[in-house]
């Protein structure tokens, strides 16, 4: 009854914005990809931080589980309410509360999401880099540490969080780091926190750095003749020391999906889509030095995008992958993974992923941030088909371990959630111990975003 008894207390306390309704239980207990559907026993939607460490406080006393809620992006299956409980859905604190443009800063609440940052940023010269595709909330995306298609110049949630303001498992409300650039101060708990996957508190104020816009932008899509030389091109690119804004890699299949998806007339090649940010000539530099990478690699049919929408259509392109893809085949389950090694070995990891999910006959298109080493696979079994499901899942262990005997991580972007905590023991040794250590610490009774991320939660 203590699931129970904490709803009853917080529906007396907020009313309607404490919804046990069917429809929004099951909204909120809905994954984009192949878990389970496991809706909460309510879904609470805070107006303030005081709000949420009242709630927190509720559920502390009762020992109902709490998850955060953002827009419901994650892959991993990281907001699924898997033990009941309350889902804290932080849509209503969607504000920027401050642009300190001198200092290059933007201080907002958690459900404002990156494209609401940047409206809100363009008539500053300023903007928030990080782009996982999604139109994420900040707060989802710094619980995450997310990245994207940015991230090889500008980097990641972890490196564009400047301090943060949690709510802990009693609701007692902390804040972490400072808008100073950097600090010898003691533990970074902005950096613990980020990452984290909601099991050590509900974010509730984000300090984010932000960038200058380039002056001059430009874009561009190129075709191989196959897999292996598209990715030679991005290891000579990096190594080159050629500064790229993006560099994404598709497949031949995700091609395909991108064509019916949208009339397109693509080559069903390997392809690799670039962009290059700075002054005109910067980036004209850049162009040409990535054309003779391109030249001496084989890639062909080199596209230019130079005007802002001709951009805009090909990063939206690239960003609704995974819906061209999955209405290739709608009625099958997608089993979305993602691996991150060191650029030297990302064409064997991609070359070994490739040939398997080859020979499983399953579907399996192939995207990824290859430019710093980062690659997702969309795995789609048949629909009821026990062995296909079996397979599908073996191949994206086989990434997994693949991955770690490279040296590299099990997940670039997409985190661990409930989807991939089997292998943390393996990455990260007695270091996931010490999470669990951690987690306990803040969280003793274990109500925050319980299964997830950490041993023993």
């Amino acid at each position: 009854m203590a699931i129970a008894d904490a709803v009853e207390e917080l529906a007396t306390r907020f009313g309607p914005r404490l919804s046990r309704a069917v429809s929004d239980r099951a909204l909120h207990g809905a994954s984009e990809t192949h878990f389970a559907d496991a809706p909460p026993d309510a879904v609470a939607y805070p107006e303030s931080t005081a709000e949420v460490a009242d709630i927190l406080r509720v559920c502390a006393q009762h020992g109902c589980p709490v998850i955060g809620w953002g827009t419901g992006t994650s892959l991993e299956g990281h907001a699924l309410a898997i033990r009941g409980g309350v889902t804290v859905d932080f849509a209503r604190m969607d504000k920027v509360l401050e642009v300190r443009a001198e200092d290059m800063l933007a201080v907002v609440q958690p459900g404002v999401t990156r494209e609401a940052l940047n409206t809100e940023l363009r008539a500053t010269g300023l903007f928030f880099p990080v782009d996982p595709g999604a139109n994420a909330s900040l707060g989802g995306m710094a619980a995450t540490r997310a990245s994207g298609t940015t991230a090889v110049r500008y980097g990641t949630m972890r490196d564009n969080v400047r301090a943060l303001e949690v709510v802990l498992a009693d609701g007692q409300v902390v804040r972490t780091g400072t808008a100073a650039p950097k600090s010898s101060a003691g533990y970074d708990l902005t950096a613990l926190f980020v990452g984290s996957e909601g099991t050590l508190g509900l974010i509730t104020e984000l300090t984010l750095k932000l960038c200058g816009q380039p002056e001059a932008v430009s874009a561009a899509v190129c075709a191989f003749p196959a897999m292996g030389p598209a990715v030679e091109a991005v290891i000579a690119t990096i190594q080159s020391g050629i500064p790229m804004a993006r560099i994404e890699f598709v497949d031949a299949a995700s091609v395909r999906a991108f064509n019916r998806a949208s009339d397109g007339a693509m080559t069903e090649a390997p392809h690799l889509l670039v962009e290059f940010h700075g002054s005109e000539a910067a980036v004209a530099e850049q162009a040409a030095r990535f054309g003779e990478v391109v030249a001496e690699l084989g890639g062909a049919d080199f596209r230019w995008a130079a005007r802002p929408e001709d951009r805009s259509a090909l990063w939206k392109m690239r960003h609704n992958a995974f819906y061209a893809c999955k209405a290739m085949h709608p009625d099958r389950p997608a089993i979305v993974t993602d691996v991150c090694v060191p650029i030297s070995r990302l064409a064997q990891a991609v070359e070994e992923t490739v040939a398997e999910i080859d020979a499983s006959g399953i579907p399996g298109p192939i995207v990824g941030h290859v430019g710093d080493g980062n690659f997702h696979a969309m795995l789609m079994p048949r629909p009821d088909d026990a062995a296909e499901a079996a397979t599908a899942k073996r191949l994206a262990s086989a990434m997994a371990e693949r991955a770690l005997r490279l040296g590299g991580t099990v997940s670039g972007e997409h985190g661990i959630g409930m989807g991939k905590t089997g292998y943390m023991e393996a990455e990260h040794g007695p270091g996931w111990a010490v999470m669990g250590t951690l987690k306990r610490a803040l969280d003793p009774a274990g109500i925050l975003n319980p299964g997830k991320l950490v041993p023993g939660n």
